[in-house]
Formats: C-alpha cells, sequence, structure tokens
C-alpha cells in the first residue's frame, strides 16, 4: 500500500482494494467478452447485435477505468494483466462458439447478469468498510450492467 492521506483505515483500504482488483478482473473478463461477440456474431440480426455489443463494451470499458482508479486512490495498486484476470474472474467462460447471434446473445447475457451479481455484492461489501464512495462505484456500475442485461436480453425474449 501506498501513503495516503485518505482517512478510511489502512486495513479497511486494504480490503478495498483487494475487492476492487477483483471486480476488476471481472470487468475485463467482461469486456473481452463482449468484443468476443461483437467480431464473431453473424446472422439477420447481425449490425444490430454487432453494434449493440460495441456499445456495451464502450461502458464496460469505462467500468474497467474506474474501478482501477478508485483502488490507486485508496493507496492500491491494480492487478489488470491478462495473466491476473485469468486467474481471478468469477465469470463463466464465454459459451458461444460459432456466429450465430442467439448463442452470442445468450452467452454475453449470461456474463452479464454473473458481472452484476457480483458488483452487487461489492456494494454490500463496501457498505461493510464504511465506504460509501466506493459502494456509490459499484452502485452506478450496477445500473449500467442493468441497463445492458435488458437490452441484450430482450433479443432473446421477443416472439419470433
Amino acid at each position: 500500500m501506498y501513503t495516503t492521506k485518505n482517512d478510511l483505515p489502512e486495513a479497511a483500504r486494504l480490503k478495498l482494494v483487494e475487492l476492487c482488483n477483483a471486480r476488476l478482473a471481472d470487468a475485463i473478463d467482461l469486456q473481452t467478452q463482449c468484443k468476443q461477440a461483437h467480431w464473431n456474431v453473424k446472422g439477420p440480426d447481425f449490425i444490430a447485435l454487432h453494434e449493440l455489443f460495441d456499445k456495451v463494451n464502450v461502458d464496460v470499458e469505462q467500468y474497467v477505468d474506474t474501478i482501477a482508479e478508485r483502488a490507486v486512490q485508496l493507496g492500491g495498486t491494480t492487478e489488470g494483466t491478462s495473466r491476473a484476470v485469468a486467474k481471478r474472474s468469477t465469470l463463466p467462460e464465454y459459451g458461444a462458439k460459432g456466429g450465430r447471434g442467439r448463442d452470442h446473445v445468450e452467452a454475453l447475457s449470461t456474463a452479464l447478469a454473473a458481472f452484476g451479481k457480483a458488483v452487487r455484492q461489492a456494494i454490500h461489501q463496501s457498505g461493510e468498510y464504511h465506504d460509501a464512495d466506493t459502494a456509490d462505484i459499484f452502485t452506478e456500475v450496477s445500473r449500467g450492467t442493468d441497463k445492458w442485461l435488458w437490452f441484450v436480453e430482450a433479443h432473446l425474449q421477443a416472439d419470433r
């Protein structure tokens, strides 16, 4: 930990940095899954899904940066390398192997739902350490993740 004049106790900051790094791994994994979907989707809904997956990725990229910067603000360091992410991510493996749009929608919605659940737990954990700022960051991320889950899942819920 780096020295900081942040008034949160160091023990709490240590736990919060660990929490941020855990969710950072998930966020980076989610970002790569968004791009996997974006690059590989095919079919009659190609352009709609291709653009949707890219828009989700843009927001997830912001979540990555915000979570990483919070860890540093607390006096910690980030662990955002691909090897660290591969070891730490709690998201399920991306499930779509071909190009079918529905398969990518299913895989990405599964990842978004898992990420959303982990982020909601992080809101609660941040509160346990009396850090409203970190909880607020995770609340913002949670709201955005739920919005994107809604957008993506809508492609599974339509009558065809």
